[in-house]
């Protein structure tokens, strides 16, 4: 088996050009480049989340390259790990995002919340507030559960 170097998150949104703006603004990424068809759409782009690379491109509906909001919602979550988490979430809302889950201590050590971006992607947002064994996680976990 090949060894695996690297994992990337490919986002598929409506309007890239315009989710670059808002990731830019909502949590500083940085544009690398940009690939645009005649057409105007954009086929790949990558930004630099601090060391981490984002892919996005627009929606292709004849390749079956749809974003949440024209399949309706999203599976997955994009967890970033900041230094404040709070700043963060008030940054992505401010840009335009919807707080899904105000920021708040969690169980598992660390103080995090959720923003849905204008594009349907949801982010988790957290900063580390304790490291915490994840025997000890599990015996909070299992009181979170319990109500």
């Amino acid at each position: 088996m090949s060894q695996i170097h690297e994992v990337f998150a490919y986002l598929r949104v409506a309007d890239a050009a315009r989710a670059i703006d808002y990731y830019s603004d909502a949590f500083g990424a940085k544009e690398k480049y940009r690939l645009v068809e005649p057409g105007g759409r954009v086929g790949h782009a990558e930004l630099s989340f601090g060391d981490t690379t984002l892919m996005l491109s627009d929606e292709f509906p004849e390749m079956g390259i749809r974003g949440p909001g024209s399949i309706g919602g999203t599976s997955v979550s994009i967890h970033l790990h900041v230094d404040d988490a709070d700043a963060v979430l008030e940054s992505a809302a401010k840009a335009g995002g919807e707080i899904i889950r105000p920021a708040r201590d969690q169980f598992y050590g660390e103080r995090s919340g959720t923003v849905r971006d204008p594009f349907g992607h949801e982010w988790n947002v957290g900063h580390s507030l304790e490291e915490v064994s994840p025997e000890e996680m599990q015996r909070r976990y299992d009181e979170v559960m319990k109500g």
